[in-house]
């Protein structure tokens, strides 16, 4: 199948929006009017090569990197979108969702946000503790905020790293120094506690003490300690950034602090030019950089996402996160893979089979049913059950990038990436794939007809034992 030509208007957009100019400003940058630069960021103009450098030297990157844009991530959520039932017969191809969605971004995103809203509202008439399929408009909304911003925030990596400093200043251990500074300048005092199930860290004594439960593993309590922080050091531009962001309110609001806060804690931990040059030089080998950073497996996953600084960006990466029944918890992409909204994913998805080996890195070659590779690794990682009887949570966490970029990663040692037959023919959820042979079908496509008669019979999950 012919690959579609690269769209790459959205990711000019968004390093405009990073570096703080409007379409004038960089127009005039690049001897250009702003009007053919709106048709470019908006996919309707093609964009010539000697163009094509000056606007990846004005942003101080590789031409290639322009390559990577996140407007393949709308085509495949409207695809899901329209691949539900109450758009069966409106006869709808995969050609017409990309050119809506192409053509007119602004409208396609709208229609998401009604599709959202639609889902929310028939929840809370059912009267659901919890939407179907993990799905919450809250945390999609944060989720598309952190696409929007291809999760890197220049300004609170600024913070980390005026604050990394004074913390290196006060000890050459990063948690004692950690704990001083919280100490002398927020007369904060860290304590390690027995805390009420569920609760993690606690203020206690008037707000002079944190208390940190002892059940956390040491990069978790690492982490608590540094996110406490973060939500002081950084607060005025978590406020700015939520102020400038187009985030709904109320609900959306609260965790997109707490994700910020967050985000500024890993920087904290794992400061952005060490930790680059640390998956440079290992070829991104997450279990030699844990220990670097005293992080855990997920975390070094995390930050590995967020290295998108102009001239120093790392690989274009995608992470999902999924629990043993299916349901994803997080996702981000900027590898061009997309992943559900509103379901599970392909269950031909290394992220599943990785459960059948935990603690392992599970590798695999992927593709798409419009021909793109990816390079994936798995993990599965139990969490909780750090006292007799806790309950433990089973996920799995998956990290990719396009098969393009996968020789910079240690995982792809001795594979060979361009086998004809070497990669796992995978879709992004059984409802909107056309791979109607795959034979771990949870379901039909949306536009399958069930034929009551016929001289034979193809085996998918779908259909052994339905009464359909």
């Amino acid at each position: 199948m012919a690959r579609a030509e690269p769209q790459i208007g959205g990711r000019i957009r968004r390093l405009r929006h990073q570096k703080g100019l409007n379409q004038a400003q960089l127009a005039e940058a690049l001897d250009i009017s702003a009007s053919y630069l709106n048709l470019i960021e908006h996919n309707r103009r093609r964009i010539t090569v000697p163009l094509l450098f000056r606007i990846a030297s004005h942003f101080g990157i590789e031409p290639g990197e322009l390559a990577e844009s996140d407007d393949g991530r709308l085509v495949g959520d409207l695809m899901e979108l329209f691949g539900e039932d109450i758009f069966a017969d409106s006869d709808l191809t995969n050609q017409d969702v990309r050119e809506f969605a192409r053509s007119h971004p602004a409208v396609g995103r709208a229609v998401l946000k009604l599709f959202d809203r639609v889902r929310e509202l028939q929840r809370l008439e059912a009267r659901t503790e919890l939407p179907p399929s993990g799905y919450n408009l809250a945390t999609e909304a944060v989720s598309d905020f952190l696409q929007e911003n291809a999760n890197h925030f220049p300004a609170l990596e600024a913070v980390a790293e005026r604050v990394r400093h004074d913390i290196d200043n006060a000890s050459d251990n990063f948690e004692q120094g950690l704990k001083t500074f919280l100490f002398n300048v927020f007369g904060i005092e860290t304590r390690i506690a027995s805390l009420p199930h569920g609760v993690v860290r606690r203020l206690e004594s008037n707000g002079r003490v944190l208390a940190i439960a002892d059940t956390l593993p040491f990069s978790s309590a690492l982490f608590t300690i540094a996110q406490h922080l973060a939500q002081l050091v950084a607060e005025s531009e978590i406020a700015l950034l939520i102020e400038q962001s187009t985030l709904p309110q109320p609900d959306s609001v609260g965790l997109a602090r707490s994700v910020l806060s967050s985000y500024t804690a890993a920087a904290l931990m794992m400061p952005y030019e060490p930790f680059f040059a640390a998956c440079r030089d290992t070829h991104y080998d997450i279990e030699r950089i844990g220990p670097r950073f005293r992080a855990s497996f997920e975390q070094v996953c995390h930050r590995m996402t967020t290295l998108q600084r102009p001239g120093m960006s790392g690989i274009p990466l995608h992470l999902v996160r999924t629990d043993i029944a299916g349901n994803i918890s997080k996702r981000f992409s900027l590898s061009g893979i997309h992943v559900p909204r509103h379901s599970g994913a392909c269950p031909r998805w290394n992220i599943y089979a990785a459960f059948l080996n935990p603690g392992q890195i599970n590798v695999q070659v992927s593709q798409m049913p419009d021909g793109h590779r990816y390079f994936c690794i798995a993990k599965a990682v139990t969490k909780g059950g750090h006292h007799h009887s806790a309950p433990r949570r089973h996920l799995s966490i998956g990290l990719g990038c396009s098969v393009v970029h996968a020789h910079q990663m240690v995982y792809a040692d001795g594979i060979d990436l361009s086998a004809p037959n070497g990669a796992v023919p995978i879709g992004v959820g059984c409802r909107i794939c056309p791979r109607r042979e795959c034979g771990q079908r949870a379901h039909p496509p949306a536009d399958h007809r069930f034929m009551t008669e016929g001289t034979q019979r193809m085996e998918n999950l779908y259909m052994d034992g339905s009464q359909t």
